[in-house]
């Protein structure tokens, strides 16, 4: 059984590296991960607002407990083995802050950064840029 689940956009060029870049890693065989972007995913079945698992990043531990944004990215760091010195760096409080702050930044312009395979956000019902429409 996995330790976590992890929610990451296939389409997005550099979420997509930098997860590749985990999956490779000593320990990731405790990391299920799941792309957002497959025809097999299904957001309400994993928990989680469609929506803002394009928006933010998203993981779920095992005890089912949703995380996000830069909590997410810790609970990596928690598992794998060589990141561990990361994960203890975002234990110290100002730290944790400007992480924080950085990712806030990220996820904001991370609509903008180049997507795979020419996709638009015209091509996502969930695209980043889009907003809910009211009913």
């Amino acid at each position: 059984m996995s330790q976590l689940t992890v929610y990451y956009d296939e389409l997005c060029v550099l979420c997509s590296a930098e997860i590749h870049h985990y999956q490779k890693q000593k320990g990731s065989d405790q990391i299920k991960f799941i792309d957002i972007t497959s025809d097999a995913f299904d957001a309400a079945k994993e928990g989680i607002d469609p929506y803002q698992a394009h928006k933010i990043m998203h993981a779920k531990n095992n005890e089912g407990h949703i995380l996000t944004k830069i909590d997410s990215f810790i609970a990596i760091w928690s598992v794998l083995p060589k990141y561990h010195w990361l994960y203890n760096l975002s234990q110290i409080r100002f730290i944790r802050f400007l992480m924080d702050i950085f990712y806030v930044i990220f996820a904001a312009a991370r609509p903008y950064f180049p997507r795979k395979n020419k996709v638009t956000c015209q091509d996502s019902p969930f695209c980043e840029i889009q907003t809910p429409r009211k009913k």
